[in-house]
């Protein structure tokens, strides 16, 4: 029997890799096939190697079953990070964001993430990116609100002309 090879099979690798980490179920099921190859005799490395993970992973996985069964390999919360914020300045935070930054203070009409980067530094003392800063924002439940710009001496007949949908009113024909 001829042997059955994959065709471009270092680029399917990565894409397999790829759609397993795209599903918790599927994750799961990676898990249960690490542990169940260790079952069978396979060292952690080998199997790690088979699997695109790293040895100290697939040990953690074998670990994890051995001591807490099934529900190991299932994933649960993930901490993260823990916040460089405390409660007591969430809600002042929370608070002077829904103050207008002028009245703080500031030259801007609107809150942004350098605006929040910058006052989170001076006020509270914390240094955050401005990707985090604009995470706040969603967090505390707020969106983002751009202005539209207005433009000082704009001609209405000329705006008329550049509009794509005609005005009301009697239609022309063509």
């Amino acid at each position: 029997m001829r042997k059955l090879e994959i065709a471009d099979a270092e680029m399917m690798r990565i894409a397999v890799q790829q759609e397993i980490r795209r599903s918790e179920d599927s994750r799961y099921d990676h898990r249960l096939h690490g542990v169940l190859l260790v079952s069978q005799g396979l060292s952690c490395g080998t199997v790690a190697d088979y699997l695109g993970e790293h040895r100290v992973t697939v040990e953690r996985w074998v670990t994890g079953f051995n001591h807490s069964g099934f529900a190991a390999l299932r994933e649960g919360e993930r901490s993260g990070r823990p916040t460089r914020l405390a409660e007591a300045d969430w809600k002042r935070v929370d608070r002077d964001l829904r103050k207008p930054p002028r009245k703080l203070g500031y030259g801007q009409n609107l809150w942004d993430g350098k605006l929040l980067s910058h006052h989170l530094a001076v006020r509270y003392g914390v240094q955050l990116a401005v990707r985090q800063c604009q995470r706040i924002f969603r967090h505390l439940g707020f969106r983002r609100r751009k202005p539209r710009p207005v433009i000082a001496e704009a001609d209405p007949a000329a705006q008329a002309a550049y509009k794509k949908t005609p005005t009301a009113g009697p239609q022309r024909k063509h």
